[in-house]
């Protein structure tokens, strides 16, 4: 499944977030699959596409960087396999 995370760096933390990714890295479990990301101009947020079967996963993720970060994370469909569903159902 696809999700859209969206990180809400608290006040002031992005330095912080910046030098522990330096440092560590993603910290994501295997499974965990990080595709894209996105970081407001303002650093206030960072959006990132991720991909997971197992939601445990990003319980493990999160766990290192909650102290920083305040996450929502957003369960997605590509919009052309959207488009299918809706199309199959006015067909019907």
């Amino acid at each position: 499944m696809l999700f859209m995370v969206v990180e809400r760096f608290k006040d002031g933390k992005a330095k912080e977030i910046y030098r522990r990714f330096q440092e560590k890295g993603r910290m994501m479990p295997e499974g965990l699959k990080y595709l894209d990301s996105w970081v407001e101009v303002n650093f206030d947020r960072c959006f990132q596409l991720m991909e997971c079967d197992d939601l445990r996963l990003f319980q493990e993720w999160i766990f290192h960087w909650q102290d920083l970060v305040e996450f929502e994370i957003i369960p997605i469909v590509p919009s052309k396999e959207t488009a299918e569903v809706v199309t199959n159902t006015i067909s019907l």
